[in-house]
């Protein structure tokens, strides 16, 4: 829930930000970032206005490494892998 600031009631200037934001994050590309935009050059931007960098996280190859071992077939349906921290996984264990 959203809350103005003052009597909690939100202001024009409040939805108005609101409607901006949520518009902004309908233009992103949910799987690079960018928008479409950036790109265009006819809506100045740029062709090439990004470079590629290759990036390793480490939480991303655990969860690769564990989803290696979900079975094909009915046995994995619906088997997602996640992180929790060490700490909450013992605590859990005992």
């Amino acid at each position: 829930m959203f809350l103005g600031a003052g009597d909690g009631r939100w202001t024009d200037t409040d939805r108005a930000k609101a409607l901006a934001y949520a518009a902004y994050r309908r233009s992103v590309c949910g799987g690079c970032g960018t928008r479409a935009a950036e790109w265009d050059e006819s809506a100045g931007g740029e062709r090439f206005a990004y470079v590629t960098t290759t990036v390793r996280c480490v939480g991303c190859e655990l969860i690769s490494r564990e989803q290696d071992q979900v079975p094909d077939g009915p046995d994995g349906y619906g088997v997602r892998i996640g992180l929790v921290p060490r700490e909450v996984r013992e605590k859990h264990r005992q």
